[in-house]
């Protein structure tokens, strides 16, 4: 194979957020596993915010404990605020990554802070990770970099500036999300391009929405210019509880069949990533799952030569 990506599956973190029932421990803990038997090598596993604003993340220190048993996955947890981080150090995970909205309207209803203010508290975030955790990397992900359902549209020198404030701040990478769904293959070419060329090796994963039908165009965009972390969730479960509007993750079954089909090594099994729908359709019964690959299978004399990477 030509190349290959990282798939980073959100969907415990980010798609379970987005729903109103809480899934039961258990059956988050089988559906981790078989996303681990498929060949997912990160795992955004939860996150550690306030269980009164997300009572679905409640668990997700037993969740991050269960998912270290797991030798050679990266266990990542959302965090946003140093609160959240401290905790998350204490829970042993690999790698916290913290929301920075490039949308003031979108930062404030968020996390209830400007982006100037988050990147001072990823400051001292950083600090303390460089004394208790020195080990864990930090991402930051710009939100709404894209264009903002509260605000509009988002000023690209500010999404560029931002990341290199972020950078400044101490961050190991910097991805950026259409937390949205606004975006156009176009644009993630070029806000991409911008931003590799202010901070170069850091920039980080594409996190795409399929809100308009664009997920896999933009992911493919981001491909192109160099991007070879992806976020998706399986059964395209998720959004943003502060975005009006923001629906549908990119769906992890078909964002692996379109690198596999193309010849690019993503080292997921995309039988056995199909089968990890189960237990979060037994987890979740309420819920619809989404991807076109499932539904219509894998075409007839599609032979996935799989390799771990």
């Amino acid at each position: 194979m030509e190349s290959s990506v990282l798939i980073s599956e959100v969907g415990p973190r980010d798609g379970l957020q987005s729903v109103s029932t809480t899934m039961p421990i258990e059956h988050k803990l089988c559906w981790i596993d078989a996303l681990v038997a498929a060949g997912v090598r990160e795992i955004e596993v939860g996150s550690f915010v306030s269980p009164k604003l997300l009572p679905q993340m409640a668990d997700t220190a037993l969740v991050v404990e269960h998912a270290l048993r797991h030798e050679g996955v990266t266990v990542m947890a959302l965090v946003p605020n140093l609160r959240g981080a401290q905790t998350a150090f204490d829970a042993g995970v690999h790698k916290i990554t913290l929301p920075v909205s490039a949308s003031k309207a979108h930062s404030l209803a968020n996390v209830k802070k400007t982006p100037q203010e988050m990147v001072q508290e990823i400051h001292t975030i950083v600090s303390v990770r460089n004394d208790l955790a020195p080990n864990v990397q930090i991402e930051a992900g710009i939100s709404t970099a894209f264009g903002c359902t509260l605000q509009g549209i988002v000023d690209e020198d500010e999404v560029v500036a931002l990341a290199k404030a972020l950078v400044d701040a101490g961050v190991d990478e910097v991805g950026l999300s259409d937390t949205t769904g606004m975006a156009n293959p176009a644009q993630v070419r070029r806000l991409f391009n911008r931003v590799r060329d202010v901070i170069g090796q850091k920039t980080g994963a594409a996190h795409m929405h399929n809100t308009r039908g664009l997920g896999l165009a933009n992911c493919l965009a981001a491909y192109d210019v160099g991007v070879r972390t992806f976020d998706a969730s399986l059964g395209g479960l998720g959004g943003c509880p502060y975005a009006p509007g923001a629906s549908g993750n990119v769906v992890t079954e078909d964002l692996v069949f379109m690198f596999e089909a193309m010849g690019v090594n993503t080292g997921i099994n995309l039988e056995k990533l199909i089968a990890a729908r189960e237990p979060l359709r037994i987890g979740l019964p309420t819920e619809s799952l989404y991807g076109m690959t499932p539904e219509a299978g894998l075409p007839k004399g599609f032979v996935q030569e799989f390799v771990n990477v």
